[in-house]
């Protein structure tokens, strides 16, 4: 694409018709800009259009465009072709920085994602001048470029606070404080100063104050691995100028807004953070400034309000002296019983309270509420905080902190009783305070697996939750019905079964309440309590104890899907699923209405795909209608067909990106999600019709062969080219493949030289193997030696007799068992060639293969590519659970006992060349490997003559 104003003109109009909100004109479009991606210099068309349109919304447009452009391709994955040209690449990163910066914030946020995306894959090593050129930028004195690039670098830095520590970091990191700490540390000081000289000037305070954030986060990561020598040398600085910061309070940056935090909240929230940090992992170096730190956030906390916008700040607070109470160094700050009973009383009671944001959140913004709640992504509310510091405060004071709360929690059922229809907040913030100081520790799969002695749950649970739900009005106070809901799916590892199976009806029961919280939480004990594991490893709860509420259950389920709000409820389709999985046949009678509502479902989601978990566990849920409906009765399978093949049929036809891996055109295989499910598609082709296809489409074969030879260049894909691949060999007549078989051997020993990693190296020998059982081990030696001499010897010493102790999994080391025996027992050449040196070698490999444990050792210069490892956004293969393929074992009955095989065929061997075989073992074998192999001679009553 050349760089000129026909090409700006046509790129504008086609960014405009993607902002259309008709899918015809907005589609199209999108699919366009897709296919012409690919060119060179369409990065700095898209580039030159949001630095000089005049139409500020393509300007936008093409900055997000952009930005998503570098997502999707930027990163060099191996064995693939590289997206994106040399000289764009240089181009993009020399124009960027300065782009960015003189950009408006707007697009500026844009290309600032942009530029860590970029980092992320070539700073340093491809970039190396990219943080001197933002450092310099410091002494520009104008702070939308400071803050320009400030951003930026936090959002190249933020990674440190989550990456495995390695050298390649270490030097990474040294090379950013090398350059960055210093002007970072002096750019500190000159902002403060300008607050001071300006803290009258409100605009210009709103500048500083977003520069001192940024600063604040910077200085969070870049401390966040270790404790960098100049960060210690100049502690002072930083921790003075932080705790001025804590303690100022300037009217003219406080907001009138009661939900949104503010600079001054923003920065001070981020210091406490800073605080916490240096408190939890460098609590030596930072014992002179805690007791300061400590007054002042104390402060902080019983001086703060209760709106909204503190939340963040109070959480952090609350965070940082949780941190610091678990630490046996300050453990002597919290000793004293009135400290305890204070904090207790001005920190964590109050921030317990359920507020009335809280509520509006329950009532009208259910999804964040249980994102919140349910998801552990409530890591910044207050609640949160309290509880932790809770827990906290209960690793060295757990009686005196659980007396008071007793207390509290008393006194609040008590307030509730009086009145419940005013005081039910009572009794949510002493179920609160009861699950904090209950639980002390907790998995997703099992909830509170650790329990405060002190605490009696299940006596609360008799007391006070069962007569929440077993209220005969299940719409009557939400909130508490949700908050018993969660008791019993927290504390379901330490309540006893009766009741929890008291529990399961109520439960269904609260599936049709009005609440979404209400009746999401409800579907997600359920599936909770369903997957818990008994005595034996099955399930604790069994169907037969569920079938008097089998039918209200489902039912109750389905019709939830139906409640406003619960459409495409995760939790709700999770539940469904788990149920159909407990109930097993019990669901059969069901079935025909079910899978019809299922089918409905599915339609209606594909038209606009949003849920991934809801649509994965839907499909979840029609692989189990099938394989249950299909054990039971075989001659469903063609109902179901009917029922699900014209759904399946449009979501292809309309190329669903989402739904395509799931059902199952080349680009098909360009998306890496979708490669797993279509190779298992031509696999049940080739069983089902193999000899089929070789007579009556005979020309479709090079295609099945292009497929094997793209997804054998990849070392991502190749093991599902060996699928493929091997079932071509098994399920295909020998002779429609016969002029195929030497450029599949050549194709397979160029990716051997090229790029030989283990994973190839196992699938390449369950191959052979298998060649060698389907074909012969003469057919196997010759096929070697025609593509070059002496080549099946070289194959033997230097892969397979090294290299088969690391093969994994019952088939493939059968596969891999019964092909050898072949090899050392059918082929002529191994008796009287120079191949003979190698056959007590391949016996003693083999004998390894059966007694010795897998290797599993993997070379240090290895690294392996993560399966699912896809740039940018791609819809990824997701395995369904219940769509499980069976095993398959091509050798299937004609052996039965590889090691009996060996030596029926050793006997064998040896009767037609007397005397040959026990003086090769006799002469090569070790002692270990010989008494093994005289077991299974003994076992088979067989001798060797």
């Amino acid at each position: 694409m050349e760089l000129n104003d026909a090409n700006l003109q046509t790129l504008t109009e086609f960014l405009q018709k993607t902002l259309d909100p008709d899918p015809s004109v907005r589609r199209p479009a999108e699919k366009f800009l897709e296919s012409v991606e690919g060119n060179q210099n369409y990065p700095i068309l898209l580039l030159t259009l949001l630095e000089k349109s005049q139409d500020n919304v393509i300007r936008v447009c093409a900055a997000v465009t952009f930005k998503n452009y570098i997502k999707r391709n930027w990163r060099i994955v191996e064995d693939e072709p590289n997206k994106i040209s040399e000289p764009d690449r240089t181009a993009i990163k020399a124009n960027i920085v300065n782009l960015m910066l003189s950009s408006p914030e707007q697009i500026q946020k844009q290309l600032s994602d942009a530029i860590s995306i970029i980092g992320r894959e070539d700073f340093p090593q491809k970039w190396p001048d990219l943080l001197r050129e933002m450092v310099n930028r410091f002494q520009s004195g104008d702070f939308h470029i400071i803050n320009g690039v400030l951003r930026t670098a936090h959002s190249l830095f933020k990674r440190y606070r989550h990456e495995f520590k390695s050298n390649e970091l270490w030097i990474e990191i040294k090379l950013v404080l090398d350059t960055f700490a210093k002007p970072l540390t002096e750019l500190f000081k000159a902002t403060i100063e300008l607050c001071q000289t300006h803290s009258t000037d409100v605009n210009a305070l709103k500048v500083l104050f977003s520069s001192l954030t940024l600063i604040s986060k910077l200085f969070y990561s870049l401390n966040f691995q270790d404790l960098p020598e100049f960060f210690e040398d100049n502690m002072d600085t930083w921790m003075a100028n932080f705790h001025s910061l804590l303690n100022l309070d300037n009217k003219l940056l406080q907001t009138d807004d009661e939900e949104e935090a503010g600079l001054l909240e923003l920065l001070k929230s981020q210091i406490c953070d800073n605080a916490a940090l240096y408190a939890q992992k460098y609590d030596e170096e930072f014992q002179p400034y805690l007791p300061q730190f400590v007054t002042a956030i104390w402060n902080l906390l019983v001086t703060t309000g209760q709106e909204v916008k503190y939340d963040l700040l109070v959480s952090n607070a609350i965070q940082f002296l949780a941190s610091v109470c678990e630490r046996p160094h300050y453990k002597h700050l919290f000793e004293d019983q009135n400290t305890l009973t204070s904090i207790c009383e001005k920190v964590i009671v109050p921030n317990m309270e359920f507020r009335s944001a809280d509520e509006e959140a329950f009532e009208d913004n259910s999804e964040e509420y249980i994102r919140r709640d349910l998801e552990g992504s409530d890591i910044d509310t207050r609640r949160r905080a309290a509880c932790d510091l809770v827990r906290g405060l209960c690793k060295f004071f757990e009686g005196p902190v659980t007396g008071i709360f007793s207390g509290y929690v008393n006194s609040m059922l008590g307030e509730y009783a009086k009145n419940p229809g005013v005081n039910w907040k009572h009794k949510d913030a002493a179920i609160y305070l009861v699950t904090s100081l209950a639980s002390k520790a907790q998995t997703q799969k099992h909830g509170i697996t650790q329990a405060n002695e002190l605490v009696n749950l299940t006596e609360f649970f008799v007391n006070h939750i069962l007569t929440d739900l077993k209220s005969p009005n299940v719409n009557e106070f939400p909130v508490l019905k949700a908050d018993a809901i969660k008791y019993v799916m927290i504390f379901r590892s330490q309540l006893p079964k009766e009741q929890l199976l008291q529990a399961v009806p109520l439960l269904v029961a609260h599936l049709q309440t009005e609440s979404t919280v209400q009746h999401t939480y409800a579907a997600h004990a359920l599936e909770r309590l369903f997957t818990m594991r008994g005595p034996n490893n099955s399930t604790l709860i069994s169907p037969t104890e569920i079938a008097p509420f089998t039918e209200q259950l489902l039912n109750n389920l389905f019709k939830a899907l139906a409640l406003p709000g619960s459409s495409e409820n995760e939790y709700i389709m999770k539940a469904i699923m788990r149920s159909f999985s407990l109930l097993q046949e019990a669901i059969v009678p069901y079935i025909p209405t079910l899978i019809g509502q299922l089918t409905h479902k599915l339609l209606l989601v594909s038209k606009n795909p949003s849920k991934p978990h809801f649509n994965h566990y839907l499909f979840e849920s029609l692989c189990l209608s099938i394989r249950i409906t299909c054990k039971a009765n075989s001659a469903t399978v063609g109902s179901f067909e009917e029922a699900l093949f014209p759904v399946f049929t449009e979501i292809l036809q309309n190329d669903v990106q989402e739904f395509v891996p799931y059902v199952f055109q080349p680009v098909l295989w360009e998306r890496t999600g979708n490669i797993p499910p279509l190779v298992r598609l031509l696999q049940a082709y080739l069983q089902k019709g193999g000899s089929t296809i070789a007579t009556s489409a005979a020309d479709k074969i090079p295609g099945l062969l292009g497929v094997f030879q793209k997804l054998i260049a990849s070392k991502a894909n190749d093991h599902q080219g060996f699928y493929l691949l091997n079932s071509i060999i098994e399920h295909m007549p020998p002779e429609s493949i016969t002029q195929y078989r030497k450029q599949i051997f050549i194709l397979l020993f160029q990716r051997l030289q090229s790029s030989k990693t283990t994973k190839f190296i196992k699938s390449f020998l369950v191959f052979i193997n298998l060649y060698c059982v389907k074909y012969g081990a003469i057919a196997l030696q010759e096929i070697f030696d025609n593509i070059q001499p002496k080549m099946f010897g070289m194959v033997l010493e230097k892969i397979v007799i090294p290299d088969v102790q690391k093969i994994s999994g019952q088939v493939e080391k059968k596969i891999c068992a019964v092909g050898i025996t072949k090899i050392l027992t059918e082929c002529p050449a191994m008796m009287d060639t120079e191949y003979t040196k190698l056959w007590s070698p391949l016996l003693q490999a083999l004998i390894g293969l059966f007694e010795l444990p897998e290797d599993d050792s993997i070379p240090d210069d290895e690294h392996f590519i993560d399966i699912e490892d896809t740039p940018g956004y791609q819809t990824a293969f997701s395995q369904l659970a219940f769509a499980g393929k069976k095993e398959h074992d091509p050798i299937g009955d004609a052996v039965s006992n590889p090691k009996i095989l060996l030596a029926q065929s050793l006997h064998k061997l040896s009767t037609a060349c007397p005397g040959r075989v026990p003086s090769m073992l006799s002469t090569s074998l070790n002692a270990e490997a010989l008494q093994f192999l005289q077991g299974y001679l003994q076992a088979a009553s067989v001798q060797l003559v």
